[in-house]
């Protein structure tokens, strides 16, 4: 359980620490993985579209 907390804390300082000295690589990342979520849903949009048509 401590191990659990110990490992969030590093996540959480990483991220931090990456914002703050590469906000513009932070926010390319952001970008690409809400893209991948988009492309995603349209996908399955059509998948469906198709399966009911």
């Amino acid at each position: 359980m401590q191990v659990k907390k110990v490992v969030t804390y590093v996540l959480v300082a990483f991220v931090i620490f990456y914002l703050f000295t590469r906000p513009a690589a932070a926010a390319s990342a952001v970008n690409g993985v809400f893209d991948g979520i988009v492309h995603g849903a349209d996908q399955l949009a059509v998948f469906f579209t198709n399966v009911l048509t």
